[in-house]
């Protein structure tokens, strides 16, 4: 799981937890049907108004050795349907069993990647899982 990190109209920051895949320089989430309260969501609203987002994903473990993070910057657009939108529900289904039973009714978030970042706690010690 990552955390969505988006910027409101009003210039504050927002941030939320997702699943996601990466396939090449792009990142997808959609708007899936965990429990809310509409589909219309808050950064949906933020990435119109502001579309420089961060995905953050990281790895703690009591063992500080195995700690881990990386970072990924970029620019994210809305898509509400069309060949792209059902590409990257294809990308998550790949990742995801619970999209294969059920595709997100959603929209798609597509972030295109300009920056990456990582982090991990020792230089034998790398962020070896699927991100």
């Amino acid at each position: 799981m990552g955390h969505l990190a988006t910027v409101t109209p009003e210039g504050r920051p927002h941030v939320v937890p997702c699943c996601f895949v990466v396939r090449g320089d792009w990142i997808f989430s959609a708007v899936d049907t965990k429990p809310k309260t509409t589909l219309e969501l808050r950064r949906l609203e933020n990435i119109d108004a502001h579309p420089h987002v961060t995905l953050l994903v990281d790895h703690y473990d009591d063992d500080w050795d195995d700690l881990w993070w990386v970072r990924v910057d970029g620019t994210a657009r809305v898509w509400e349907a069309g060949a792209d939108r059902a590409r990257a529900l294809e990308a998550l289904a790949s990742k995801y069993r619970q999209y294969r039973e059920s595709a997100p009714p959603g929209p798609v978030i597509a972030v295109e990647i300009t920056k990456w970042r990582w982090w991990p706690s020792s230089v034998t010690t790398q962020p070896n899982r699927r991100v």
